[in-house]
C-alpha cells in the first residue's frame, strides 16, 4: 500500500462523507437523518468497488463483507463510526471505516485469499447526541440493545422507533442485528487519538490497552421563577446558581483522583430572558474512568453531593442515569499482534488507554477487541479543527493490513 495513494485516497473520501452533514460547512450527521442515509449509501458504494458485498442492518449500520476460503466463515471484523457530533471533526470514526475499505480493495486487488470472512462496519450510532445515549449501532450489533431505548424522543420530540420507521427500518427487528460470539473471530478498530499522548512521543500510531467506562446522566433542577429585580437574594429559589454549584462540584470530586475525569458538557436555563430568576435549569454529567470501581464510587458521591446541594437551597431535583458502559481491555493476543504490525513499519511501538468510548468498548461483549491509535493534531477532536497528517494516514493503514495479514497467517498455522 503506497503511502501517497493511500493517503491521497483516505482523506478524498473523509472529505466526501464531511461533506454530507445538515448544516454546512459545519459537519453534523445524526443517527436516522437523511444525511445518515446519504452516507450509508456513499460507504456502500464504496464496499461494493472494493469487491465487497453491501447491507444495511436492522439498525442501520452498513455492513460489507468478502466471504474466506469459502461461505460462512467467522469473519475479523473492522470498522467504526458514520455519526459525528454537532459540528464536528471530519476523522472521528470516519478514518476507521475509510481506511478499513482501502485495506479491503488493496487485499482483493492483490488476490489475497484469507482462511476468514473479512467484514466492514460502518456504525449507525456511536456518539449519543440525536437521543441522548451513544453505541447504538454496536449495541444492537452486540445483542445488548435495550427495548426501552426505542420510546427515547430527539429534541424534537421524534421518538427513536418513529425516526426508524422514517428511515425505512422496523423497530420491532432490532434483535435481527445481533451477531453470535462465534460468528467473529475478532473486532479491531482503527481510530484518531482524540488526545496529545502519541504527538508528545513523536509517534504516528500506538496501541490501545483499555477503553475507559462511562457515566451519563441527565439532571433537571426546579426552582422558582421571578423578577430578576424585586425577588430578595434571600428569598431566592435560583436554580441556575443551584446548577453552577453543581458544576463545580463534579469539577472537584473528579479532579481529586488520576485518571478520572467529569464534564458537564450541555446546560440550559429557563425562561431563558434576562430579567427573570431561572426557575428551571437541565443539564448533563458525563463521568469516565479506566476503572469501573473508580468511575462508580465518583457517580455516587456526586449523586450525593448534587442531592444536598438541591436540598440545601429548597431546590426541586430529577437525576436518572442515561447511559452506563463498563471499562473495555484490549485482548492481549490482539495487542500483541497490533504491535507486530507496528514493528513491521519500523516503529516503536507504544500503548495507551483511552479515555474516549468506542464501539470496541461495546463489540468486547462477543469479541475480544483491539484497536490502533493514529496521532491527531495538538489531540484536538469533536472539534472543526481535528485534522491528521496524510502520511499518518498512510501509516495507519499499512498497520491496519499488516494487521489482516498475521491474523490470516495466525489462523493458517491453527487450521493445520
Amino acid at each position: 500500500m503506497t503511502g501517497g495513494d493511500a493517503a491521497a485516497e483516505i482523506c478524498a473520501r473523509i472529505d466526501a462523507l464531511a461533506a454530507i452533514t445538515e448544516d454546512p460547512p459545519r459537519l453534523t450527521r445524526l443517527f436516522l437523518s437523511d444525511e445518515h442515509k446519504r452516507a450509508n449509501d456513499l460507504v456502500s458504494a464504496w464496499l461494493i468497488e472494493a469487491g465487497m458485498s453491501a447491507r444495511v442492518d436492522a439498525i442501520g449500520n452498513v455492513v460489507g463483507r468478502i466471504e474466506g476460503a469459502r461461505p460462512g466463515l467467522p469473519a475479523l471484523v473492522l470498522g467504526s463510526h458514520l455519526d459525528t457530533v454537532r459540528d464536528a471533526g471530519r476523522y472521528d470514526g470516519m478514518l476507521g471505516v475509510v481506511t478499513a475499505i482501502a485495506c479491503a480493495r488493496e487485499l482483493r486487488r492483490d488476490g489475497a485469499r484469507l482462511p476468514f470472512a473479512l467484514e466492514v462496519i460502518g456504525f449507525a450510532e456511536e456518539e449519543g447526541v440525536r437521543f441522548g445515549t451513544g453505541m447504538l449501532g454496536s449495541r444492537a450489533m452486540s445483542g445488548t440493545f435495550d427495548p426501552a431505548l426505542l420510546e427515547r424522543s430527539d429534541e424534537r420530540g421524534v421518538t427513536m422507533k418513529d425516526a426508524m420507521r422514517r428511515f425505512g427500518l422496523d423497530p420491532e427487528a432490532v434483535p435481527a442485528a445481533a451477531r453470535n460470539r462465534g460468528d467473529i473471530l475478532a473486532y479491531a478498530e482503527l481510530h484518531i487519538e482524540q488526545g496529545p499522548v502519541l504527538e508528545a512521543k513523536n509517534l504516528p500510531v500506538g496501541c490501545v490497552t483499555s477503553i475507559s467506562g462511562a457515566s451519563r446522566f441527565e439532571v433537571e433542577l426546579t426552582g422558582r421563577a421571578g423578577h430578576a429585580g424585586t425577588v430578595p437574594m434571600g428569598e431566592r429559589r435560583d436554580a441556575l446558581a443551584a446548577a453552577a454549584e453543581c458544576v463545580l462540584a463534579v469539577e472537584r470530586r473528579c479532579a481529586a483522583e488520576a485518571g478520572l475525569v467529569g464534564t458537564v458538557g450541555r446546560i440550559a436555563a429557563l425562561p431563558g430572558a434576562i430579567n427573570v430568576i431561572p426557575g428551571i435549569v437541565r443539564f448533563s454529567i458525563d463521568v469516565r474512568a479506566p476503572d469501573d470501581a473508580q468511575r462508580q464510587r465518583a457517580a455516587a458521591d456526586i449523586e450525593r453531593v448534587i442531592a444536598s446541594i438541591a436540598a440545601a437551597r429548597r431546590i426541586g431535583l430529577a437525576m436518572r442515569k442515561v447511559h452506563e458502559l463498563a471499562a473495555a481491555p484490549c485482548a492481549p493476543w490482539l495487542m500483541a499482534q497490533i504491535e507486530r504490525a507496528i514493528a513491521a513499519e519500523g516503529i516503536a511501538p507504544f500503548r495507551l488507554a483511552s479515555g474516549a468510548g468506542h464501539d470496541a468498548m461495546t463489540m468486547a461483549s462477543i469479541a475480544d477487541v483491539g484497536m490502533i491509535f493514529v496521532r491527531c493534531a495538538g489531540g484536538i477532536s469533536h472539534n472543526p479543527a481535528e485534522s491528521i497528517l496524510p502520511e499518518d494516514a498512510a501509516i495507519g493503514a499499512r498497520v491496519l493490513r499488516r494487521l489482516i495479514l498475521d491474523f490470516a497467517r495466525a489462523e493458517a498455522e491453527t487450521m493445520r
